[in-house]
């Protein structure tokens, strides 16, 4: 899928001091992406039929759409004192906020969410919202976790499928915006890694076990280290549960790479107990790449 070169940065705001953590995470992405930044709060309560606007007798200014209009003007002003240079909008839109931020994805270069929040988005990381926004959104999805570091790595899981190969092209970009190292991950328990396709491959001797593995790191990073030569590459084969790993290495990152539906030690990463394992313990932005735009 390639990204139209004018598409914004779009971030989900709630009014929770978490949305506006978000907020800034998304002004600096949308700084280093020389991009626009869209603010949408997802506006449910015309869903649930109850009154949203000035109660009867009541302040002018009162009633739930204006608080939700409040909540995205103060986001924009914190958008605007992170980075005054990136233009700005914030829009309320109707819906439930799973529905609407998936619609904001199609025209998005990167979608932003929140830890933690209210309303819509409360226990976003252990409820269906974040699952399923990041597993159908039609750009990568930016998971702001932990607390946002200028310095240090960034890290991807890497498994040898193709999804995971689409991760580490867009890692590599982040690590150059950044002008950061990356670190490329590849944590093994069992078998082999995956074959493109998805399948296991018949491994009968230990040598050819231990050559496997020692090529999915160098034939995933190849083309984009040729492309991106200032970027300095760390490729680490661990034994261990890619959950585990990867949350270790954020301890120190900048950012952690991963993609949406992996192969192999990856697999099923989004549905299964990767993702919350990585999104409940990691400690620092998680993106998960589905689709990314393609170099130009």
């Amino acid at each position: 899928m390639t990204i139209n070169a004018g598409a914004p940065v779009v971030v989900g705001v709630d009014g929770s001091a978490e949305g506006l953590a978000a907020v800034r995470v998304a002004a600096r992405e949308a700084a280093h992406r020389r991009r626009a930044l869209r603010i949408v709060h997802a506006f449910i309560w015309p869903l649930m039929h109850v009154p949203v606007g000035p109660a009867p007798g009541g302040p002018a200014d009162g009633g739930l759409r204006h608080q939700a209009e409040r909540y995205v003007e103060q986001a924009m002003a914190q958008a605007h004192q992170v980075a005054p240079e990136v233009p700005v909008t914030g829009v309320v839109v109707d819906g439930a906020p799973t529905p609407v931020m998936v619609h904001e994805s199609r025209g998005a270069a990167l979608l932003v969410l929140g830890n933690r929040g209210l309303g819509g988005f409360a226990e976003l990381l252990i409820g269906s919202v974040t699952v399923q926004v990041t597993a159908r959104a039609l750009c990568p999805v930016l998971v702001v976790r932990g607390e946002p570091r200028a310095r240090g790595p960034v890290v991807v899981g890497v498994d040898g499928s193709e999804l995971s190969i689409e991760a580490v092209g867009f890692a590599f970009e982040e690590a150059a915006n950044r002008s950061a190292p990356l670190i490329a991950v590849h944590a093994w328990l069992f078998a082999t890694p995956a074959l493109r396709d998805g399948s296991m491959p018949r491994v009968h001797d230990v040598d050819g076990l231990g050559e496997e593995l020692d090529r999915v790191l160098p034939e995933a990073v190849a083309g984009y280290a040729e492309r991106f030569p200032q970027v300095a590459v760390q490729h680490l084969l661990v034994r261990g549960t890619p959950a585990h790993v990867l949350a270790e290495q954020s301890k120190t990152a900048q950012l952690v790479v991963v993609g949406a539906h992996g192969r192999g030690m990856l697999g099923g990463l989004l549905l299964g107990s990767v993702s919350h394992a990585v999104l409940h313990h990691a400690q620092a932005p998680l993106a998960i790449v589905r689709h990314r735009s393609r170099p130009h």
